[in-house]
């Protein structure tokens, strides 16, 4: 079976978002269907996509953002693991970025997903010993509101 790997197209979110959704990758808190429209509209950043007979199989979202290359969004359908799909997504990813002399590519996984930690390991990502803090971003209003408590 042949494998297609080539940037979403702005008409495949919903089918990305869809995905993500199954992948168990969305979050509450998180609009995938924003993150996506913006990567694919931004100058530095897409989705590569993998695709077998016309339907998605897998996605990995990566961006540049200045001093380092990012990824997220990696997923690949169950019945493709272990066929390379995410390793080739991974390596697209890498490719993409090359284009803005990305000198280190980085990614989160969260804390409790072993699976994904043991995947990166495998394929030659070391993790790093630093930690991430993160803050929500509020409106003016918000943050007046919270300058005013005591």
């Amino acid at each position: 079976m042949t494998i297609e790997f080539r940037p979403l197209a702005t008409t495949e979110i919903g089918e990305a978002v869809r995905f993500w959704e199954a992948c168990g990758l969305s979050r509450p808190w998180n609009d995938p269907e924003a993150d996506a429209r913006r990567a694919l509209e931004g100058p530095s950043s897409t989705i590569i996509a993998s695709f077998a007979a016309g339907h998605l199989i897998g996605t990995a979202m990566c961006g540049w953002d200045g001093h380092r290359g990012w990824i997220y969004y990696l997923g690949v359908d169950n019945d493709f693991r272990r066929w390379g799909v995410g390793r080739k997504l991974i390596w697209h990813c890498e490719d993409w970025l090359g284009q803005f002399g990305a000198p280190k590519v980085q990614l989160m996984v969260r804390s409790e997903n072993e699976a994904a930690a043991r995947f990166y390991e495998k394929i030659g990502y070391e993790e790093d010993s630093f930690r991430f803090f993160y803050r929500r971003t509020a409106t003016k209003r918000h943050r007046e509101q919270q300058s005013e408590a005591p």
